[in-house]
């Protein structure tokens, strides 16, 4: 698969997720694929295992794409996932096999008030929600 239709199967997939249309976002798995979480130390295997996770996810959950990146089969995907309201700026590291997500790592960080100590070398970016 070339980068243009894997660029397209990422933002079906991301539009599905926002949707919240599990089996139209999980179609972009693997069977056999890992989703990693590094900061609770969770691994999830297996395309089922993987969507019965977030399906059973009480948040209502909105997703806001802010850029991916890639080419050949290393993805990456900046975004705000919001549970609740509450943003979560979130990295998504997709390794592709044969046109397929074999392995995922997410990372998930909160928005913090910026230093005072450098207020003076920086512009402010704008809220994302």
């Amino acid at each position: 698969m070339d980068d243009q239709a894997l660029r397209v199967t990422l933002k079906r997939h991301w539009d599905a997720s926002d949707a919240n249309d599990f089996e139209a976002e999980h179609e972009i798995y693997r069977e056999d694929a890992v989703l990693d979480y590094p900061q609770s130390g969770e691994r999830i295997r297996g395309r089922r295992n993987i969507q019965e996770s977030r399906a059973v996810q009480p948040n209502k959950k909105r997703f806001t794409v802010r850029r991916m990146i890639g080419s050949g089969d290393l993805w990456v995907t900046e975004f705000v996932l919001t549970y609740d309201g509450i943003p979560s700026y979130t990295v998504s590291i997709m390794e592709f096999r044969e046109g397929l997500v074999a392995h995922e790592t997410q990372y998930f960080a909160d928005r913090f008030d910026p230093g005072p100590s450098r207020a003076h070398l920086v512009e402010r970016m704008g809220e994302i929600m």
